[in-house]
């Protein structure tokens, strides 16, 4: 059985941070931004709008439920996040390409691009926070 990944007092800040975001996040897909949020969903996706946005808004929560109290899988719920990070992020694309507003943010086709910028950002926390670059790094060392 693999040990858990040693992080700093930085990391598991910006860990519980990022977990705090998702519980967040996935509350929104249920409640108040619900509509904005099927804005993301591309029109070639062959569900419900609704049941996608409700469906990662359960995903988003439990996400960020695991990394916040699961500390012994942080480094698996790190790769989790990361692979949900580019799964969305065809959404953040498509609301782009179709100049659709959402969150009285993204009213713009500048900030819409902007936020696509947003996306490594969010790949990269979770890999960092949880500790699953340096063990992926540690490994490919020989250093397990």
């Amino acid at each position: 059985m693999k040990a858990t990944v040693k992080t700093t007092l930085v990391q598991n800040i910006f860990r519980v941070l990022l977990a705090l975001f998702m519980i967040f996040a996935g509350y929104s897909h249920l409640t108040f931004y619900r509509i904005d949020f099927q804005a993301q969903v591309p029109d070639w996706v062959p569900l419900s709008k609704d049941l996608v946005v409700l469906l990662s808004g359960a995903v988003e929560i439990g996400l960020g439920l695991i990394l916040l109290f699961w500390k012994q899988q942080s480094e698996t719920i790190g790769w989790f996040l990361a692979v949900f990070f580019v799964l969305v992020f065809p959404g953040n694309i498509a609301q782009y390409m179709d100049g659709k507003d959402a969150f009285g943010a993204l009213n713009s086709d500048g900030a819409r691009l902007a936020r696509l910028f947003f996306q490594p950002v969010l790949i990269i926390w979770a890999l960092w926070s949880s500790g699953a670059w340096k063990a992926y790094r540690d490994r490919k060392r020989g250093n397990e």
